[in-house]
């Protein structure tokens, strides 16, 4: 998948009015789309074409449980071209995104959702909102992240990683803390896959970073409090806790700008931004949200 141009100009029109109107209108699944079971999935696949000749795998894996709703309907409504626009005007090339929407393998009736890998705005927009805002969940303190990286370990292939040795990005937001075992049960219900044992959580990580460079993205401190702990032992310093659930794209891109090497400091990265239509208001907060990152990303390109 993958192909067709992307217009920014077209992302905004598919966008325009939907601010005021309720998430339901946006988001009408009332179960898993067909489209989107995982269930049976061989490979969804980011592939160069000659549109697209050198291809970014890009993953949003959204947590759709509870409040994490929210931050769907910011992609949908006012951000996900925010972040089109920063990879494109810092000549990212030739990105393709691919929507996971992510729930609880316990309690929830749709705890995977998986779209295809796309550079248009139509069908970007497309899978995004195809998603089932369930908001569900266990009420355990835990979701099921780990199948969500399963799946794209297992289940997803890049031309930017088969062709280039270039890992594809991994932006997965969240609140709680995944499970530390993935019941081979689970994955053969949910995504059909016939496990010999289950899978320790650190195993499955490992797997992901072979292809990806993740990122978890927790909305806000308060939230942090009950999750970043377990998070940073697994991701270390692509943990990054946000101020407001609002700075989600700028912070997703700036992270991005940041591991690419595309900005040389982080008032280069705050212009940046901000020319991507970043509120001066919130500058320093986006920026303190990366500080951390950066400094680990600037230490290391000093070091050589």
């Amino acid at each position: 998948m993958g192909t067709g141009n992307y217009s920014h100009a077209l992302h905004e029109a598919l966008l325009r009015g939907r601010t005021n109107i309720p998430a339901q209108q946006i988001f009408k699944q009332k179960q898993c789309h067909p489209l989107m079971n995982p269930k049976g999935v061989g490979l969804r696949e980011s592939r160069d074409s000659d549109d697209h000749p050198h291809s970014q795998g890009i993953v949003f894996a959204l947590d759709v449980t509870g409040s994490m709703g929210a931050i769907p309907r910011l992609l949908a409504t006012q951000q996900l071209p925010v972040f089109m626009k920063i990879l494109m005007d810092c000549e990212v090339p030739d990105p393709q995104l691919l929507f996971m929407a992510v729930g609880d393998s316990i309690s929830d009736n749709a705890p995977l959702q998986v779209g295809q890998f796309e550079s248009t705005a139509e069908l970007m927009d497309q899978w995004l909102t195809w998603s089932y805002l369930e908001g569900g969940g266990g009420g355990t303190g835990q979701e099921s992240y780990e199948l969500g990286m399963y799946f794209l370990a297992m289940h997803t292939e890049m031309d930017c990683m088969v062709k280039r040795n270039k890992r594809g990005y991994l932006f997965m937001t969240g609140d709680e803390e995944p499970y530390p075992i993935l019941s081979k049960n689970v994955v053969e219900a949910i995504v059909g896959d016939k496990l010999d044992a289950d899978i320790p959580l650190n195993e499955i990580v490992a797997e992901l970073q072979k292809s990806y460079v993740p990122f978890f993205i927790i909305p806000d401190k308060a939230r942090a409090k009950r999750c970043e702990r377990i998070w940073r032992d697994l991701l270390g310093d692509h943990v990054i806790c946000l101020d407001g659930p609002t700075d989600i794209c700028y912070v997703a891109a700036g992270a991005l700008l940041l591991n690419e090497g595309l900005v040389s400091d982080l008032k280069d990265l705050q212009k940046r931004l901000l020319n991507a239509g970043l509120d001066k208001r919130r500058k320093n907060e986006v920026i303190q949200s990366l500080k951390p990152l950066a400094q680990v990303v600037f230490d290391s390109r000093n070091r050589k």
